[in-house]
């Protein structure tokens, strides 16, 4: 498709699976390739620009009959808009008709001769046909477009069975299969536009106007229109309307709506914020260096929306089954209403059974089980920092039978801290010896350096000045030091001796580094990669999920033992290269799925390798964000045991959105033939019932948090 053009279109009133087979086949007869995506409301056409423009694509869509939209403001109607709607408004004039009908016919006994010019007519039958006519407009525009692409979807189904009735002169049940549909119709829509409520409170979280200093003063402009570079003003409360960087002030920034951090974070000159994200305290000034288009929020939005288009195991078997099923039923529906009275049976109620079957037939609630379900889930991961890239990777996320974790950056905090500070002189404590390594290593940019300056100043030990900085290649450091003359830091190997210490810290599998004077060794220094807080109650979390916990790293033996210990995994792999990394993640998947968490750089291969790869602090990174499967925005190990509870719980809701849907469509078409089952109960347990039963088992997903 590189070659073709695309365009994506907002057509709100595409919210069902029949709506986006309209678009769909309309735009592929115009000879353009479509990828629908109803719960968003959109779709994305990749067209030929040499034999079709832009133009001609919205034309075939709303000829098919369904507006198009030039903004975003249709997609953000409430869900409570549908019963305001044109639409509802006939529905309503439908169900007053038949009311007014039922109640002269049954209650008043009231049903004079009104008509007789062709057919004779009641006030009833009156009343009946003008809530056909009110209800059932829209279902049989839908069926007509459904006829023109020779489709057996359930507006030409239900439009079959409403002319079916009309025709043998049973105006109660036309007018009643006109109103009840319609009336599921609006359902349906409501369910959808309940699903798309998750996807509209991250698209609202984006302000619209953002505030530009230019030319020594302010300016509000519109956020789309901001360029990189621009820079923007935002005080207290204020949401930050584009990725940035901060470039004066200091704050602490609610981050929730991105990384679903519940602790504000800190921010002054130099640090990343994100759109969308609230400035909580301080005012700050940020140098734009995204478009808003382009922004981590928006992508995390489009990626949502788009999750849909990634259809799970479940949702292919749904279509396939659909495809066998609704034939099958129909043509049961044919022979119901035509062998009976061949053979001397009643003609008018056969033909009603038969109408009923036709009505089962539709497999609504069916089809639409597991979109909603997916979407609920995915959106609700999205708003507690987890973005899930499709159905198919939250199915499978749900079967992970092995979690493999990288140990640096994801175990650990990837950054040395100083863990041990051990004096070998009486006359030497903790503090002298750090501020005498802090005063040497102040002069260098090693990590190890940083680590014992950062645990300086934590501290809060004074550094006396040092002059002459030296450096000498694997073995250590040296500078004049205030006091005490030269001094150095470095390996244990490069002194003629060093404390039983090293030992210990080594078995430990930190780094020891030793601190000496002109006198001798002062003391010795432990530093290692830290634990993460969080990553033993993760860990135990996930075993408690029935996942075993693997550590893949390429540290060495000693480093790996000393995590492994105190995180309680399973078990451990070190001194793997990239590709032996690879390799360790294709054996464990002989034994089950796997799930392989890295940083989504180092890592790519392991988690390309790894039936599901999750990214870990994904947020503003666009590697993460493109190549991961599962994208942890903000680096936070607790949130795995959450997205597996999560993608448990939806396969779980999908199965039993399926199972439900197929048993009762099977229980009402088995009771048909024995008169069990009226044409309204069908309507009202087969379509209406299931579909406000499975969109509200799906909803259930939404409650669901870390």
């Amino acid at each position: 498709m590189s070659d073709k053009a695309i365009v994506v279109l907002k057509v709100p009133e595409m919210d069902c699976q029949s709506c986006a087979g309209n678009v769909s086949d309309a735009l592929e007869r115009l000879g353009a390739e479509a990828e629908t995506l109803p719960t968003a409301g959109r779709v994305k056409v990749w067209y030929d620009p040499a034999e079709l423009d832009e133009t001609k694509v919205v034309e075939a869509v709303e000829d098919a009959g369904y507006e198009v939209s030039d903004t975003d403001e249709d997609r953000l109607r409430a869900p409570t808009e549908v019963w305001t709607s044109w639409r509802a408004t006939k529905t309503y004039a439908g169900g007053v008709f038949l009311a007014l009908g039922l109640a002269l016919e049954f209650v008043l006994g009231y049903d004079p001769v009104v008509l007789e010019a062709f057919r004779v007519f009641t006030v009833v039958d009156l009343l009946y046909l003008a809530g056909t006519a009110a209800a059932g407009q829209a279902v049989l525009r839908e069926g007509y477009y459904a006829a023109r692409r020779t489709s057996l979807d359930i507006a030409f189904l239900m439009s079959i069975a409403i002319i079916g009735a009309i025709a043998v002169d049973y105006y109660v049940e036309a007018a009643a299969l006109a109103f009840l549909f319609s009336l599921a119709e609006l359902l349906e829509s409501y369910s959808v536009e309940d699903a798309r409520d998750s996807v509209r409170e991250l698209m609202e979280l984006s302000p619209e106007t953002a505030t530009v200093l230019r030319d020594g003063g302010e300016e509000v402009v519109p956020a789309d229109e901001l360029v990189v570079g621009d820079l923007v003003a935002v005080r207290p409360g204020e949401r930050i309307p584009a990725d940035g960087v901060v470039r004066r002030g200091e704050t602490a920034v609610d981050q929730s709506p991105i990384t679903g951090e519940s602790v504000p974070v800190d921010k002054a000159e130099g640090d990343e914020v994100f759109a969308g994200t609230v400035n909580e305290s301080g005012y700050v000034e940020v140098e734009v260096t995204k478009s808003v288009s382009e922004s981590t929020l928006s992508r995390v939005i489009r990626m949502v929306e788009e999750a849909e288009a990634s259809k799970t195991e479940r949702e292919k078997f749904v279509d396939r089954f659909a495809s066998y099923y609704t034939p099958a039923v129909v043509a049961l529906a044919v022979l119901t209403a035509s062998v009976p009275p061949l053979l001397g049976a009643s003609f008018e109620t056969w033909f009603v059974r038969g109408l009923t079957l036709l009505v089962i037939s539709c497999p609504c609630a069916f089809v639409i089980s597991t979109p909603v379900s997916v979407v609920s889930a995915v959106s609700s991961a999205a708003k507690n920092g987890v973005l899930v890239k499709g159905g198919r990777y939250l199915e499978t996320t749900g079967e992970v039978d092995i979690v493999a974790v990288d140990k640096t950056g994801t175990l650990t905090e990837g950054v040395l801290r100083v863990t041990d500070l051990v004096p070998a002189r009486d006359d030497t404590d903790a503090d002298e010896l750090l501020a005498v390594a802090s005063a040497v290593e102040s002069m260098s940019e090693h990590p190890i350096a940083t680590a014992v300056v950062d645990e300086a100043a934590d501290r809060g030990v004074e550094t006396p000045s040092a002059t002459g900085f030296e450096t000498t290649a694997g073995v250590g450091v040296s500078a004049e030091v205030e006091g005490r003359g030269r001094c150095r830091v470095g390996k244990p190997e490069s002194f003629d001796a060093h404390p039983d210490a090293v030992e210990r810290l080594r078995g430990e599998g930190k780094t020891a580094v030793v601190v000496a004077d002109e006198d001798g060794v002062i003391g010795v220094i432990g530093v290692a990669d830290t634990v993460r807080e969080e990553a033993p109650e993760t860990v135990a979390a996930l075993q408690s999920l029935g996942a075993r916990v693997v550590m893949l790293t390429g540290d060495n033996e000693g480093a790996a033992r000393a995590v492994a210990e105190e995180t309680g995994v399973d078990g451990y792999r070190a001194s793997l290269l990239p590709d032996e990394k690879t390799d360790a993640v294709e054996e464990l998947r002989e034994d089950g799925v796997v799930m392989m968490v890295g940083d989504g750089v180092n890592d790519a291969p392991a988690l390309t390798a790894a039936d599901v790869g999750v990214a870990m602090g994904a947020a503003g990174t666009d590697t993460a964000l493109e190549t991961a499967d599962v994208a942890l925005m903000a680096d936070d190990l607790s949130k795995l045991p959450y997205l597996l509870r999560l993608s448990r719980k939806s396969n779980g809701v999908i199965r039993e959105n399926i199972y439900a849907s197929l048993g009762v469509k099977f229980a009402l078409a088995a009771g048909v033939p024995f008169g069990y089952v009226s044409v309204v109960a069908a309507v009202l347990i087969g379509d209406m019932g299931m579909t406000l039963g499975v969109t509200g088992n799906a909803m259930r997903l939404t409650r669901e948090r870390p």
